[in-house]
């Protein structure tokens, strides 16, 4: 077959090449059996729709006749988008790094024709330079290898297929314990760049899941060290340029250490953890700052990010969800949709001019490639009521006059696991800032899921356009359970807690390893990959196994099913690796038995109509403990066997919430004060 298959695809980064003139074709049974059948290697592409390097790759190789020609005739092509298969790019990007070579993307893999590899990379220039040799002599030259050294090539093969399988079977350690916990912290501390937040170096990642593991030390601790480094790292990523000071939202990372140009990418996932731990870290700051980037943040997304079933124009409010990403580029160029010139700002702000530029580093040179990217880091402190009012007149003139631009490319396919995080993310935010509006938004795009998504009774990965794509992966399931769980402490609906341990039961038996413990990526069911993997090192996004520990956790705490806690006890013993810098990389993982270990179990009882009992509620939520588990009960409701509150209800007919630590808890609280003070040192 000689042609390019897929222009019926769903993923906006698919349909970006579906005129190349290279032959792609999709990941699938259908493209490895041609590769078989004509005995030909694979050239493997995987990217993204929002990744600037990828459009450049495509940009001066794919859309290359020549290039395409020596491709087609050479390989069968295949192309993946990340985001729909990331089983598939961690197989991948994990073969890299066996070869010593960092990962990213684009990324670019060369493989046996039953798909095993044997070399890869990420960008290739089409022509020699960067230190990098040419795409087209580099694939000529990988076909010679391949038919000419077979030999070689199978040593590659085996030696990468054998370390791809020892990664699903990492050698169990000892466990953790809190010492060990501690000492991870410290260690983690040194990475941190204490003058301009985030980690020493460039390019600069948010890390959410990483500061929110140090904010906790900071709680359990009391290391103001590890306390400031976190405060700092948020106010230096809010003023940044890697915040989008006129239509809100974050970047996917900072391209210098001081949070100024990033690559302008935004994504649905860092959004969500930012939310989460900005939302996290304002209970006990209060600062006006994280709150005002957290209400910009969620508007950003329910104003830009938001998918309706039927489309854009539809315009039923009670059910959407959200798109993944926007693109880096728009017209070609690389953050051209966000950036300015001093003379674009004179002339729409006339006399509100002079005082924005000097709060946004507008300079007639500019701060980025002889443009300006607005930031408030050199006037990082905000001004009093009238100053801010009016720079936000003066941005939100810039932000109409901006949204007359070409836009960046929209990315609005729905992944299940991203949503997740966002669900999590508007639950907690809506609760703790008491703003209905949000929590509403959570819970449209959890019926999303819960109505489009699944396909008989299973969840899926990914939703475009009314199609359903692609088993679900751990991740799916991990998120949407930690989303159903805090939707059920949160609002106190049974039915959010039985679909969470309705989804836990699949999750046991689709993806737990019954020999070696722990959670694979993919089911049990998977056809198309070479291994299944088992990850647990955070990424940009928390791994599924860390996140799951953090379910069991909570559901053993919620139901008082033993199951959950054997199960969290073997993945510690899996994970815990004695290699405390290797720990540093699993921190979602360690916060998870933190909570299993020393969980502060809050058990509110009262008629949710009931003044008192909102009063109460509130106050945990305004409450900064970071290892709460809230159990929200009506006067008639059990609680689960073995609670330690069994038995405590109301007093005097009136609402009460009870503080428990291991098998202890305290007297009833009824004074929302009283339980404030209490809350503040559990």
């Amino acid at each position: 077959m000689t042609s390019n298959l897929l222009a019926n695809e769903t993923s906006p980064y698919l349909l970006q090449h579906k005129d190349n003139p290279v032959h792609w074709r999709t990941w699938g049974p259908d493209a490895l059996a041609e590769a078989q059948s004509q005995g030909k290697p694979i050239l493997l592409s995987i990217g993204y729709a929002a990744c600037h390097w990828c459009h450049v790759m495509a940009h001066e190789s794919f859309e290359n006749d020549a290039i395409a020609s020596v491709m087609n005739d050479l390989f069968i092509n295949i192309k993946v988008d990340r985001e729909e298969r990331p089983d598939l790019d961690v197989i991948y990007q994990s073969a890299l790094n066996m070869m010593g070579q960092q990962g990213g993307w684009p990324l670019t893999m060369f493989l046996t024709p039953d798909g095993h590899p044997f070399w890869g990379g990420t960008y290739f220039p089409a022509t020699n330079k960067y230190g990098r040799p040419g795409f087209g002599d580099l694939i000529q030259s990988i076909s010679q290898t391949f038919y000419n050294e077979p030999k070689n090539v199978r040593s590659n093969v085996d030696a990468l297929r054998h370390g791809l399988e020892e990664t699903a079977r990492p050698t169990p350690g000892d466990g953790l314990s809190m010492d060990i916990i501690d000492e991870v912290a410290q260690r983690a501390s040194n990475f941190i760049d204490m003058e301009n937040g985030g980690t020493q170096g460039a390019p600069k990642f948010p890390q959410p899941d990483f500061f929110n593991f140090l904010w906790r030390a900071s709680k359990r601790t009391g290391s103001s060290d590890l306390r400031d480094c976190v405060i700092r790292t948020l106010d230096k990523i809010c003023q940044g340029g890697i915040y989008d000071h006129l239509g809100g939202g974050f970047a996917r990372y900072s391209t210098d250490a001081i949070w100024l140009a990033p690559h302008f990418e935004k994504m649905l996932y860092d959004n969500a953890l930012l939310i989460e731990l900005m939302t996290e870290v304002w209970q006990e700051t209060k600062s006006p700052l994280l709150a005002i980037r957290v209400k910009e943040t969620i508007s950003w997304a329910l104003r830009e990010m938001v998918v309706r079933p039927n489309g854009p124009k539809n315009k039923d409010t009670s059910t959407f969800a959200f798109a993944s990403a926007f693109d880096a580029d728009s017209e070609g160029e690389e953050g051209k949709f966000y950036v300015w010139d001093e003379a674009e700002i004179d002339r729409l702000l006339a006399t509100l001019s002079e005082n924005f530029k000097r709060h946004y580093e507008v300079r007639t040179f500019g701060n980025w490639e002889g443009k300006t990217i607005l930031n408030r880091t050199a006037n990082p402190t905000l001004g009093n009521d009238a100053e801010e009012q009016e720079l936000a007149k003066a941005r939100e003139i810039l932000l109409l006059f901006r949204n007359n631009r070409i836009w960046p490319l929209w990315d609005d396919k729905v992944l299940t696991d991203w949503n997740g995080l966002m669900i999590t993310a508007l639950t907690k935010a809506g609760t703790i800032f008491n703003e209905p509006v949000w929590l509403e938004a959570a819970k449209s795009a959890y019926q999303f899921v819960c109505t489009l998504m699944i396909d008989q009774g299973h969840l899926n990965h990914t939703w475009r356009e009314g199609r359903l794509r692609y088993t679900a992966i751990l991740d799916d399931y991990a998120n949407m359970t930690m989303a159903a769980i805090t939707l059920y402490e949160h609002t106190g609906d049974k039915p959010y807690l039985d679909q969470a341990i309705a989804w836990v039961d699949q999750t046991n038996e689709g993806y737990w390893d019954d020999e070696y413990g722990g959670y694979f990526l993919t089911a049990a069911n998977a056809t198309d990959v070479i291994t299944r993997s088992k990850t647990i090192s955070d990424n940009a996004t928390p791994s599924g196994n860390g996140t799951m520990m953090n379910v069991l956790a909570r559901l053993l705490a919620l139901t008082g099913n033993a199951d959950y806690r054997d199960r969290a006890d073997a993945m510690n013993k899996l994970f815990s690796s004695p290699n405390i810098d290797k720990l540093v990389g699993q921190t979602v993982m360690l916060c998870g038995f933190e909570l299993l270990e020393t969980a502060t179990q809050i058990v509110v009882v009262g008629d949710a109509d009931d003044s008192n009992t909102k009063a109460l509620l509130q106050t945990v939520h305004n409450a900064s403990v970071p290892t709460q588990i809230l159990l929200r009960l009506s006067p008639d409701a059990p609680l689960p066997p073995g609670h330690p509150a069994h038995a405590k209800g109301l007093i005097d007919g009136k609402p009460a919430a009870y503080i428990c630590i291991g098998p202890t808890c305290s007297p009833p609280h009824q004074d929302p004060a009283a339980l404030a003070e209490a809350l503040s040192n559990p």
